[in-house]
């Protein structure tokens, strides 16, 4: 049975219509699903700025002018796959115990079948699960870490589960593969010294922004590839990864970062690795100026389903 893609946008006006993610089929539309992209309105983790919550609302409509065939990596992922958008997994907005525990649970269920999530925040405490259900089926998975921070500080006012704080967590709880873990992107001020060094003892590496500048997209993306191998591989993008000049929309920017297209270069260059799962969060679109930060989010999100379709465990 050949996959339902896209509404064709020369017979039905982009602007017109259900705002499903790149304007695809619903989860309950289709028998099956390779890949589902799903929203999680969560921002009860942050720490500075909120908003997030109407991060997966934004990044669908900011969606809509995405097109079906991806040049850069020849493909056409909604012919290769059956792409749909599986709306939003509703969390409690006020526990974020159980908010974790319902988002690692609906997590677990879209992918007891075979089905890859790009999953949209949401603040970056829904990592957190999201590497607990992807470890469940895959075992401890290498993660590529896409960031202005590190989130891997210990606690905020004595809260252990934040949007700083999730790869502390995963790596302590044995989820992740302490070989191949990178941060891309990180740049700004610390609160010590001490924060690298903890960080370093969890396994991190770090390619800062600096980095990426200085020895350009081609040496960065070799770098990675050698440290990720043929690991399980997960794929978590803080969109604060961007110069706020790139994504004023969201909740802790920081000035000095990547721009976009240095973001999804490379991305690109991840095409065969073996991704099982992707993440991007914390969009704050009240902070967004004509859908900038949302145009970004969108195009990340299409690159990583691009990017399911053509990896390893396709």
């Amino acid at each position: 049975m050949p996959n339902i893609g896209p509404l064709d946008s020369s017979r039905v006006p982009r602007f017109a219509g259900f705002a499903t993610f790149a304007r695809l089929p619903r989860i309950d539309q289709v028998e099956r699903a390779d890949v589902a992209v799903v929203g999680v309105p969560f921002d009860s983790g942050v720490s500075y700025r909120p908003g997030a919550r109407f991060g997966p609302a934004a990044v669908r409509e900011a969606s809509r002018l995405l097109r079906p065939y991806h040049p850069e990596l020849d493909v056409s992922p909604f012919e290769e796959k059956q792409v749909v958008d599986a709306g939003d997994i509703a969390v409690n907005p006020f526990n974020i115990g159980e908010a974790i525990e319902t988002l690692q649970q609906e997590a677990e269920a879209l992918q007891a079948d075979g089905t890859r999530l790009v999953t949209v925040g949401g603040d970056h405490t829904i990592a957190l699960p999201l590497l607990r259900a992807a470890a469940k089926k895959h075992g401890p998975v290498a993660l590529l870490h896409f960031d202005a921070h590190l989130d891997t500080w210990d606690t905020y006012f004595g809260e252990p589960y934040t949007h700083g704080t999730p790869f502390r967590r995963a790596s302590e709880e044995g989820i992740l593969d302490t070989s191949a873990l990178s941060h891309v992107g990180t740049r700004g001020p610390l609160y010590g010294k001490r924060d690298l060094e903890e960080d370093r003892r969890l396994g991190f590496g770090i390619v800062t922004s600096g980095d990426v500048l200085r020895r350009g997209v081609a040496e960065t993306v070799d770098a990675l590839r050698q440290r990720i191998g043929d690991r399980p591989l997960y794929v978590s993008v803080d969109i604060d990864v961007l110069d706020p000049a790139h994504a004023p929309g969201t909740g802790t920017p920081e000035a000095g970062g990547m721009t976009s297209r240095e973001l999804l270069e490379i991305l690109r260059g991840l095409h065969d690795l073996n991704l099982v799962g992707a993440d991007v969060v914390e969009l704050a679109p009240a902070y967004d100026h004509a859908e900038i930060t949302a145009i970004a989010a969108s195009h990340v999100a299409y690159d990583l389903v691009s990017l399911l379709a053509l990896g390893k465990g396709a």
